[in-house]
């Protein structure tokens, strides 16, 4: 069963069917210009909730027509998250945003295997190769895409993140926590109506699932 409550955006949060988070600065939680509803999404591409989700976000995203704001949050620990995020970067930024998707979509499917930097590097070659894509000696030698890896987790540490994935639907009068991915329907239906409303006060809710 779930459920919803109403909170400010600030305070120590609690709902139905476990502890919600409790963010910091929400400023970021905004859809993009001209958008009513949009998934904002903190991942890392090696953790296990994450590739869980990762399909289901993007058929909420393909049935709504609703855009997605992804933002790498690297997990302390985690061996090969940040150079996978970065290859991503590469794809994204120098080859398609669509293939990038699709090696994120990989990676998470590959995770079992994928248990060293090196595990890591033969995987990208061999994806680059399957699409037909040389991979550079070098895929990061300015700097600049490590750059932007590290400005994501910025931005999740001003929003005091502490787990991915963290998933927030928003519209531009409010946002919605989605604490489990199962509930995402609920959320998107439940912020269309809110930015389908007339009213003026922003509203922050988070949805758990018991």
């Amino acid at each position: 069963m779930s459920s919803a409550l109403s909170v400010t955006a600030a305070q120590a949060q609690t709902a139905v069917g476990g502890a919600v988070s409790s963010f910091k600065d929400t400023s970021m939680l905004k859809p993009p210009v001209g958008a009513k509803v949009a998934i904002v999404e903190w991942e890392d591409l090696e953790c296990p909730a994450c590739a869980h989700a990762f399909p289901l976000v993007h058929q909420a995203i393909d049935h709504y027509h609703i855009p997605l704001v992804r933002y790498d949050f690297l997990i302390p620990g985690h061996i090969w998250s940040k150079q996978a995020a970065i290859y991503a970067r590469y794809l994204q930024d120098k080859v398609a945003v669509d293939l990038a998707v699709e090696y994120r979509r990989e990676v998470f499917a590959s995770q079992f295997k994928i248990a060293s930097q090196d595990d890591l590097v033969k995987f990208t070659q061999q994806f680059f190769a399957a699409h037909g894509k040389q991979m550079p000696f070098v895929v990061d030698p300015s700097g600049q895409l490590t750059k932007e890896v590290e400005a994501d987790r910025n931005l999740g540490d001003k929003l005091g993140l502490n787990e991915t994935p963290t998933i927030v639907v928003v519209t531009p009068k409010g946002w919605i926590q989605v604490k489990d991915v199962s509930d995402l329907y609920q959320a998107i239906d439940q912020a269309e109506a809110m930015a389908g409303s007339g009213a003026a006060a922003p509203v922050h809710k988070t949805v758990a699932k018991k």
